[in-house]
């Protein structure tokens, strides 16, 4: 075990509040080891605060132990294996240490801690060892710059208490970025997004059948805004997809869904659907009065959250049926189709678009068609359908 102080005094010198660790409690009503990622803000030699406020499985894990009037006993491991961060992220019912291994896809080595009964990775860097005390939420804690991009203000929190710091040889301490204008570019919003798109994934399966593509948008702290691609078997079948992302996460504010013809990691794409596809008075689906994530600066004090969704997604056809003109996306020309012996033997054949008369005959030019389709209109009538085509009358 090494020296309390001399680590200590190490973490103190590295930074205020220590970012991204992986924290380890056992559940006692189920016997799983809780993994979840907290922030630790230092307030003493062996104390500091942490962040319990938003709903998580450790916040009620702590809840029920001060219920008892218990101490939690509780381990952060700092510079673990990248994958272990996105174990903790997720919400599974199951032993989560179980499922940090298994996204390891190897063995993974544990050893207990030192002065409580958890297990914790072994190669990790620093293992924090301690407890939140029986008094449960009870302190102030904060400011601190959250994944939002803002300061998140002071809250009640309960307090952790240090009892054991051990640490490989030579250690390297971990972080993560957070906050800032450039949510895009932070370690979080990486990770948050990717918990986000699996967790919608699992709730679009039971909704929905033919789901294309996921994307919560990283700017957005990796949870607000998510982006459905879909292909819409029955009518309504977006709708049900807004209705399903809405439920299966609470951070979850704006819905957009697309047809698979739209590439919904794409800026460009999303805001040219919106732009095309979208009318507010049919296309737009609200939700109020539902649960909220508390960190969301633009509650201003309220406890529960309004979801917008967006359908995007163009008319559902009928088997067979094409769409209008208006909603097909123009190509370049490709002169290929069908050979004839003469443009009067093509149109005979049945209505054709320009480009199908210059295949018809061969032509890379279409001098030739205009002279053609001038001269022969002269002597028999040419008309042209609502597509534009050309055909005789």
């Amino acid at each position: 075990m090494a020296d309390v102080r001399r680590v200590r005094d190490r973490l103190l010198r590295g930074r205020r509040a220590v970012r991204a660790i992986t924290d380890f409690a056992v559940d006692a009503d189920t016997g799983w080891t809780n993994v979840g990622i907290r922030r630790l803000m230092l307030r003493g030699r062996r104390t500091a605060g942490i962040d319990l406020v938003a709903p998580s499985d450790l916040r009620a894990i702590a809840i029920a132990h001060a219920k008892r009037g218990e101490r939690l006993p509780i381990a952060f491991a700092v510079g673990t294996h990248p994958i272990d961060h996105v174990g903790a992220t997720m919400r599974i019912p199951a032993d989560e240490l179980e499922l940090v291994a298994a996204l390891r896809g190897a063995t993974m080595g544990v050893v207990k801690c030192v002065t409580n009964d958890l297990l914790v990775p072994a190669d990790a860097e620093f293992i924090l060892e301690g407890y939140l005390d029986e008094r449960g939420h009870a302190e102030p804690e904060g400011p601190y710059g959250e994944f939002l991009g803002y300061y998140g203000g002071i809250k009640t929190n309960p307090v952790f208490h240090l009892t054991a710091i051990t640490h490989r040889k030579d250690a390297v301490f971990q972080t993560c970025t957070i906050g800032g204008r450039t949510m895009a570019r932070t370690d979080t919003a990486q990770l948050a997004a990717l918990r986000t798109e699996v967790t919608v994934w699992r709730a679009l399966e039971t909704a929905v059948r033919e789901i294309r593509g996921v994307y919560a948008s990283p700017a957005t702290g990796g949870m607000f805004n998510v982006r459905v691609a879909m292909q819409q078997r029955v009518p309504g079948e977006a709708r049900n997809a807004i209705a399903a992302v809405f439920a299966s996460l609470a951070n979850v504010k704006h819905v957009f869904v697309v047809d698979p013809d739209i590439d919904i990691f794409s800026d460009e794409q999303m805001d040219w659907a919106l732009t095309t596809r979208f009318q507010a008075d049919r296309d737009l689906v609200m939700h109020a009065g539902m649960r909220a994530m508390p960190l969301d600066p633009s509650l201003v004090r309220a406890t529960v959250t309004a979801k917008v969704g967006f359908d995007l997604t163009l008319p559902l056809l009928r088997p067979g049926e094409e769409r209008d003109l208006e909603h097909r996306v123009p190509t370049p020309p490709a002169l290929t189709g069908a050979r004839f012996d003469s443009l009067d033997a093509a149109l005979e054949h049945g209505p054709k678009r320009f480009t199908e008369l210059m295949s018809a005959t061969g032509t890379r030019e279409g001098r030739e068609i205009v002279r053609w389709l001038e001269d022969t209109g002269a002597r028999r009538a040419i008309v042209r359908d609502s597509e534009g085509r050309y055909a005789f009358a």
